[in-house]
């Protein structure tokens, strides 16, 4: 059975990522990254989100190795948006509304989708 280190070698395997660009993409020590080979260790959960995020995959893949697809899966439920991003912006912004301006855009929202 494959643990999460062996997941997210057999991961990086695929996108062609190296250690180092894992690494500089994730924020975590080159060294923790060399320990989940060497000393087959796993990371600790709060990294397990940006792990997710740089890979490309959701936690439940990364956790359980298995993908969640075909007619009986579920859409997921929660998004990982990093806050450096156009995505993370606007959410942190409409956060920040009162809940009648939060109401008042997701109006226009409607309205925009309606031009499409």
């Amino acid at each position: 059975m494959k643990t999460v280190s062996d997941r997210i070698f057999d991961l990086l395997k695929e996108r062609k990522m190296t250690q180092k660009e894992f690494a500089q993409r994730t924020g975590i020590a080159e060294s923790s990254i060399s320990d989940w080979k060497k000393k087959r260790t796993n990371p600790v959960s709060d990294k397990i989100l940006i792990i997710c995020e740089v890979l490309g995959v959701s936690p439940y893949e990364l956790l359980s190795g298995a993908e969640h697809t075909g007619s009986r899966s579920r859409e997921h439920d929660t998004y990982v948006i990093s806050k450096g991003t156009d995505v993370g912006m606007l959410v942190e912004s409409y956060q920040k509304l009162d809940s009648n301006l939060q109401k008042r855009l997701l109006g226009y929202l409607e309205a925009l989708k309606e031009l499409q």
